[in-house]
């Protein structure tokens, strides 16, 4: 038995990793089996170790609580058996809340404590274009913006150019080895998560989806294969406090697996993973036709991951199924020819706010296809739409508030009304008697906050300009 004796600091929530040489012939990443077992008092943990070429295996760990940890390494093989060794885990740095995990059913906080509201992008494939310029101006773009989570894919796509760097070993579909894996292409993702990581921001993982259509050969891979794959993405990224697992983009158009399929491979991520990250798995949709939701009552789904058009519909969602709501696609503001391409900017605006006030999370996304550096949904680059500085707009407004501002409406305490289309001229309101309230009105196009004179209570009657996208904040005065 091998012991690391030099003491190590790994802060709460950081990533401790230990990388061993062991047997590099044959196919190490089939063949070997590594883990390591972490013991702090009396919980214990065992992620899977991974192999990293050139006869290089890591393992790493995410310690949760602070103090003394110790280790020791399980293998098939001796060289990489009975390693031991210890880590002091040290109070978290300064904008590290640790992992958001869901908090009273339909909310999310960090690990902590601290509340977390995800403002969403969709950025699928902005690593994966052989261009450290634009991902670097894509992050440039993220720092400024209002968005605290990005979607984005492991796996190409039929369409898109030929990559720099696959998951999987190979350079085309002809030499693709489905059963090796690249790890320059993994290495790159990691700095990725780091990067997204230093900016407050999460990574929403896409681990499958259906836009291969049999060229890569990656949508249609045997069980086996795909738990394979799920086993070795998991050991290699779950250690990462701001990772989400999104098992699949628009599962139900992939005619190659089952609702059972999904099933196990959600179980199996719920398996494989020690830390227990947010899952979810997110449905198609036949844009303004039809949508099939998956079944978010199952226990290894932890939020409801959804695409649809119409966000009125989230009061339902609500109470269907007692899970939180990210309605990740909405439709894109741009000019696709596409649909789910071409809203404007005040709709999507629109829908970000109908969405929130009705409980739930709305997601971002932009598709401009003639613009310096295209569509913002595939290759990250610059944003040029006008949703951008709204929904920022929106995100002050709700972090304004109570954390979960459905439940202080029922209390009484909080109220925010958002009037859509409609143009009032004015509204009657029925607030408590024995209680004041002062009452804003919000112009969310024009993102100003008016406050109307003098104070509130019982029944009263509110004018309003007669203006759509309008809404008002109601907040009892004795309250925050």
């Amino acid at each position: 038995m091998t012991r690391h004796r030099t003491k190590l600091e790994v802060e709460q929530w950081g990533q401790f990793e230990l990388t061993l040489n062991g047997p590099s012939e044959g196919n190490p990443y089939e063949e070997v089996r590594f883990s390591a077992k972490f013991q702090y008092k009396n919980y214990m943990a065992e992620p899977d170790g991974f192999y990293d070429g050139n006869g290089t295996y890591r393992v790493r760990f995410m310690p949760d609580r602070p103090g003394d940890w110790r280790y020791v390494t399980s293998s098939s093989h001796a060289e990489l058996d009975g390693h031991s060794g210890e880590f002091l885990c040290t109070a978290p740095s300064a904008g590290n809340h640790g992992a958001v995990r869901v908090k009273d059913r339909y909310l999310f906080a960090y690990d902590d404590g601290t509340p977390y509201m995800p403002f969403g992008t969709t950025c699928y494939h902005w690593t994966h274009h052989r261009n450290e310029e634009l991902e670097e101006l894509t992050l440039r773009t993220l720092k400024n913006s209002p968005f605290n989570k990005v979607r984005m894919c492991l796996l190409p796509t039929r369409d898109m150019q030929p990559p720099l760097r696959l998951a999987f070993a190979g350079t085309s579909p002809e030499d693709l080895d489905r059963r090796r894996f690249n790890p320059e292409f993994f290495a790159h993702l990691e700095t990725r998560i780091r990067d997204l990581m230093e900016l407050g921001i999460e990574a929403d993982l896409v681990l499958f989806h259906p836009y291969d259509k049999g060229y890569w050969g990656i949508d249609n891979m045997d069980a086996e294969t795909d738990a394979y794959y799920l086993r070795y993405v998991i050991a290699r990224l779950a250690s990462f406090r701001n990772v989400w697992w999104s098992l699949c983009n628009e599962y139900d158009f992939n005619k190659y697996k089952t609702v059972a399929d999904w099933d196990r491979l959600l179980q199996l991520t719920q398996r494989y993973d020690p830390y227990q990250h947010l899952r979810s798995i997110h449905n198609g949709t036949k844009m303004y036709k039809s949508s099939s939701l998956y079944d978010f009552t199952k226990p290894w789904i932890t939020h409801q991951s959804i695409q649809h058009w119409d966000a009125e519909l989230t009061t339902a969602w609500r109470d269907a199924v007692a899970k939180p709501i990210v309605i990740d696609e909405i439709s894109y503001e741009g000019n696709s020819s596409r649909r789910w391409g071409n809203i404007s900017g005040g709709e999507l605006t629109h829908r970000f706010w109908e969405g929130m006030s009705r409980g739930g999370f709305v997601g971002h996304g932009e598709s401009f296809i003639d613009r310096e550096t295209r569509a913002w949904i595939s290759s990250g680059g610059k944003l040029y739409g006008e949703s951008t500085e709204r929904i920022a707009f929106l995100r002050r407004v709700m972090e304004e508030g109570p954390a979960d501002w459905m439940k202080a409406g029922e209390e009484g305490t909080y109220s925010l009304m958002y009037f859509g289309r409609h143009q009032y001229a004015y509204k009657s309101l029925k607030l408590r008697q024995d209680a004041d309230y002062v009452i804003e009105l919000i112009d969310t196009w024009n993102m100003t906050v008016t406050p109307l004179d003098g104070t509130y209570r019982g029944e009263c009657r509110i004018e309003l300009p007669g203006k759509p996208y309008m809404a008002l904040r109601i907040q009892r005065v004795d309250v925050g």
